[in-house]
C-alpha cells in the first residue's frame, strides 16, 4: 500500500469489515456488506450475475437479491493488489469460498474482484465494484 500511515491503518480496518461482510453475504445475510456502501448515485455495481446498478439504494437493492440467492456458506478475499492515493483506493483479487446457491448443493465458487473505496471523513466506503466469473484462458500453451 502506498500512501499515508493512518489512511493505510484506516483502509485496513475498512478492508476487515469488507472480509467479515462477504462471510455473511455467503451465508444469507447482506446487510453487513450492504452497510459498506457509500450513500449517493455514483456508486456503482458491474456484477458477476449480470446487473449493472448505478446509485445507493439499485446497488444495496441488488446485493439484497444477491444475498438471498446464499446459503450455508462464506466468501472470503483475497486481495492481489492493494493501492490508496489519497482518498480513494483500488482493491483487485478474488473472492473464494463454498456457497449453496438457491439451494442447491454447496459447491465452490471463485470470483474475480476489483474495488474501488473512498474516504469521507476518516472512513472507507466502497464506491464500485466489478466481479466476474474467472473464464478459461484461452491463450496457447507451447
Amino acid at each position: 500500500m502506498t500512501g499515508s500511515t493512518t489512511a493505510a491503518e484506516e483502509l485496513t480496518t475498512a478492508l476487515d469489515r469488507v472480509a467479515h461482510a462477504l462471510a455473511a453475504m455467503g451465508a444469507g445475510d447482506p446487510a453487513p456488506y450492504t452497510a459498506l456502501w457509500a450513500p449517493g448515485h455514483d456508486v456503482t455495481l458491474y456484477g458477476a450475475w449480470g446487473p449493472v446498478e448505478r446509485g445507493h439504494e439499485a446497488v444495496t437493492s441488488t446485493f439484497t437479491w444477491v444475498g438471498s440467492r446464499f446459503s450455508d456458506g462464506a466468501l472470503a478475499p483475497r486481495n492481489d493488489v492493494v493501492h490508496v492515493e489519497g482518498d480513494l483506493a483500488v482493491t483487485v483479487g478474488v473472492e473464494e469460498g463454498e456457497v449453496r446457491v438457491d439451494g442447491g448443493e454447496k459447491r465452490p465458487m471463485r470470483l474475480r474482484v476489483t474495488h474501488v473505496l473512498r474516504r469521507v471523513e476518516g472512513r472507507w466506503y466502497l464506491v464500485h465494484r466489478h466481479a466476474d466469473f474467472p473464464p478459461a484462458d484461452q491463450r496457447t500453451r507451447s
